[in-house]
């Protein structure tokens, strides 16, 4: 969870590759938005956060 919010602090980007129940895979993009890492979580509190901050 840290690391997607500092990510969102530096200005970079991120978008929801997969989404379910108990995981959720995200790609970690530049600020001009080229792909850099790729996260994949089963913590409760990042997937309920990219739920609610995916089109945002």
């Amino acid at each position: 969870m840290a690391e997607l919010k500092d990510w969102e602090l530096h200005g970079a980007t991120w978008r929801t590759l997969e989404l379910h129940e108990k995981r959720a895979v995200i790609e970690l993009c530049s600020c001009s938005g080229e792909p850099m890492d790729r996260v994949e979580s089963h913590d409760p509190e990042l997937i309920e956060y990219v739920r609610n901050h995916r089109d945002d």
